[in-house]
């Protein structure tokens, strides 16, 4: 009776850890401290409040694309099931976006005028 009642207390089977996703997702996120604290240190002198904007988008896009990246590889070693997570993909890439399209707009220059002469 005590053998039946001690088999019927299974554990769930623990989530399958994966050492080398773990440790690219620490290296991609200490990649993240590290541009974070690289760009919080560079200096920018926007002419107007519409550059500094952009460039705060620019900063927070680039930094932000390495800790999507991290929290990829944690998710596909820590989550069970990593196929419901397919919207994640759409983090990355719209941070990609957004930082394609501002490098652009402040490559060019913001400037305060809409028509512009050229």
């Amino acid at each position: 009776m005590i053998l039946a009642a001690a088999s019927s207390f299974h554990q769930p089977a623990a989530p399958s850890v994966t050492i080398p996703e773990i440790v690219i997702g620490s290296l991609l996120a200490l990649l993240g401290l590290r541009s974070l604290v690289k760009w919080l240190r560079t200096e920018f002198l926007a002419e107007s409040w519409r550059e500094q904007v952009l460039y705060a988008l620019h900063v927070s896009a680039r930094v932000g694309l390495w800790f999507a990246f991290a929290g990829f590889f944690f998710g596909l070693a820590l989550v069970e099931d990593p196929a419901r997570f397919g919207w994640y993909l759409l983090v990355p890439i719209g941070l990609a976006g957004v930082q394609l399209v501002t490098a652009v707009v402040l490559g060019q220059g913001v400037s305060s005028d809409v028509g512009g002469n050229g």
